[in-house]
């Protein structure tokens, strides 16, 4: 929701209240989980794509020429702690 807070509740609420979270991200809102007041999640609408068959999303994915490059595959194993 562009230009508006999104709400936030602490780990407890969301917890008690998942349902209502669901239903109200559902309506394209977006909700802050926090623990002891620092936001640690954001729950979002999915965006759906709908596939019509092979090839479908043809135009769709921007991939950079060294998008599989080892500089690139090293950084991202460093992003998830994994050696480079």
């Amino acid at each position: 929701m562009a230009g508006e807070a999104a709400a936030q509740f602490n780990i407890h609420d969301a917890k008690t209240n998942l349902s209502r979270i669901i239903e109200r991200v559902e309506h394209g809102e977006e909700i802050v989980i926090s623990r002891a007041g620092n936001p640690v999640a954001k729950v979002i609408p999915l965006r759906r794509t709908t596939r019509t068959g092979r090839g479908s999303l043809r135009g769709a994915l921007d991939l950079t020429g060294d998008w599989d490059s080892d500089e690139i595959n090293d950084e991202i194993a460093r992003d998830f702690g994994l050696p480079g």
